[in-house]
């Protein structure tokens, strides 16, 4: 095997690590599927096919724009990692302490969520897309991925940029995946009604 490949292999399956616990489409399955839960399989394949393709420009903007970002603020690498770590931390805090909701705030959240394709048109890119697909988490993780990519040989740098632009579609995928499927996963692995 090449050092090209092996470097590739490498910073594809480092970066595939790295977004998947930030972008956790598993969790933020279960977390939309409220949104699309009036809608036909046909209409729910189209809403998930746009917050799939917002998340994915989302990703590779940060992804090209992230190291002239930190320049330009002067930032660090492990500035942005604690920064991130910190956000996660937060947004992990804020679930656990939530706690359960009354039966009030349960029914107004049933009534906020649009039935019809037409109401879910404004908030397929907010709050859907970002930020409980691709939020803060995962700009700070693609902060850091496109410095570690950033090299001054060309070659290299698009070899690096390849294997983390590879590593967001897979993302991308597995969030269209999640998303459609969200009903199959709640039923086979069961709910639980209070």
């Amino acid at each position: 095997m090449t050092l090209e490949l092996h470097s590739f292999i490498h910073l594809f399956f480092t970066s595939f690590i790295a977004l998947f616990p930030v972008v956790n489409p598993i969790g933020s399955a279960f977390i939309v599927n409220p949104y699309f839960s009036g809608l036909t399989n046909r209409e729910r394949i189209s809403a998930v096919r746009r917050v799939a393709l917002y998340a994915f420009v989302i990703c590779v903007v940060t992804m090209f724009t992230g190291r002239w970002i930190l320049a330009l603020f002067g930032l660090s690498v492990p500035v942005v990692k604690l920064a991130g770590g910190i956000m996660i931390c937060k947004i992990g805090w804020e679930f656990l302490s939530s706690g359960s909701s009354s039966d009030s705030e349960k029914k107004a959240a049933t009534e906020a969520v649009p039935k019809k394709i037409n109401e879910l048109e404004a908030q397929l890119f907010y709050p859907i897309t970002f930020p409980i697909s691709a939020g803060a988490g995962t700009i700070a993780v693609l902060f850091t991925l496109s410095a570690h990519s950033d090299t001054s040989d060309l070659r290299q740098y698009l070899l690096n940029s390849g294997a983390v632009l590879t590593s967001i579609v897979s993302m991308c995928v597995l969030i269209f995946l999640f998303y459609v499927n969200a009903n199959r996963l709640i039923s086979f692995l069961g709910s639980q009604n209070e």
